[in-house]
């Protein structure tokens, strides 16, 4: 049962708290939790198929699976652990190549690419910026992709790539609206920079006065910034994730990530491709960092955070709660699956 099959009834929520969860057991309608054999946190994730999936995340782990979970094998990079790398985003094209993405102040921040499976890897950007700090990154097609930086001198810095993430390069910034003071992507889920289609990528940021969502028609190289409805005005504040299922229909998530502090009105919606943005009407429960469409559908996504999963079966615009279990990210597959990943070493698959 996948929810792309079931959305419209999958109902109340099942309580089911991240301390208790048991691999192999069934926790909501909807998620099967994984034995990864870690406790890292696992912020990025790339779903290829509902049996292969790559997930990166704290203390330099970067998992994958080609038996839909039942087996994890441990991939990462060769020191990455013990450099205490912190993988926070990573795209794949298939079971055998992938890009990682590990994040921090200054040389921190690389890029590592893989064409066996992860049995070797090659770095193919270190930043040498001290003011930089990657967040995320996306992939139009197999070749061509972008990442992003926190402003470096008032505007927000992107790479490209146009040999599937072999090299890269810092994009000019004469496109690029200024950034807010205080203004930043939030590196919690591998969705604060999405792309569709072959040209079209958007951009979610927090920390400012108000939360914006930053689109570009051609690759990066033009920008244009539209407020979101979702509120800001704190540096714990704003738009965490994005989802587009086509150039036109996405979704927003964020909120408050401190887990003492309400988040009203944390998803909203557009119809237009970030030209303007819509309150959904409502909204989940509390923070959600990941959010991602349900394949085959038109108007059912997921959307995830440290207290639960939500689904919506109207396009964003009305969300319940259907989990419990804390999920810092999730991603949907074409044939179906859905996967999610967080805390505690937490991986589960749609069942």
């Amino acid at each position: 049962m996948s929810w792309g099959l079931c959305g419209a009834a999958l109902t109340a929520a099942l309580a089911t708290p991240a301390a208790q969860a048991v691999p192999g057991e069934r926790h909501g309608p909807g998620w099967t939790l994984t034995e990864t054999g870690t406790d890292a946190r696992f912020r990025g994730l790339a779903a290829v198929s509902s049996r292969t999936a790559w997930a990166a995340g704290s203390k330099g782990t970067v998992l994958r699976t080609t038996d839909g979970g039942r087996h994890w094998r441990d991939v990462a990079p060769p020191g990455a652990a013990e450099a205490a790398l912190e993988f926070r985003d990573i795209e794949a094209f298939d079971a055998r190549r992938a890009v990682v993405l590990a994040i921090g102040e200054g040389d921190a921040s690389r890029v590592f690419r893989t064409d066996d499976g992860g049995t070797t890897w090659t770095e193919s950007f270190r930043n040498t910026d001290a003011r930089a700090f990657y967040d995320c990154l996306t992939f139009f097609d197999s070749r061509h992709g972008l990442a992003m930086s926190d402003p470096v001198d008032g505007k927000f810095r992107i790479l490209s790539t146009a040999d599937g993430g072999r090299s890269w390069k810092v994009l000019p910034t004469a496109g690029m609206p200024d950034a807010q003071a205080g203004e930043a992507g939030f590196a919690a889920s591998g969705q604060c920079l999405v792309s569709s289609g072959s040209k079209d990528v958007w951009l979610a940021t927090g920390g400012a006065a108000s939360a914006r969502v930053l689109h570009s028609a051609d690759r990066g190289l033009t920008w244009t910034a539209t407020e979101s409805t979702i509120p800001a005005g704190d540096p714990a504040r704003g738009v965490f994730g994005l989802a587009f299922r086509d150039r036109t229909h996405g979704i927003a998530v964020g909120g408050d990530y401190r887990a003492d502090q309400a988040s009203p009105n944390a998803a909203a919606v557009t119809g237009n491709g970030g030209r303007s943005w819509q309150q959904s009407t409502t909204a989940p429960p509390a923070y959600r960092s990941g959010v991602a469409w349900v394949p085959y559908t038109r108007s059912t996504a997921l959307a995830v955070g440290p207290t639960g999963t939500d689904l919506t079966t109207d396009g964003g615009r009305t969300w319940r709660t259907v989990d419990t279990g804390s999920y810092d990210t999730v991603d949907c597959t074409p044939d179906g699956g859905c996967w999610a990943a967080g805390e505690k070493g937490r991986i589960a698959r749609s069942a």
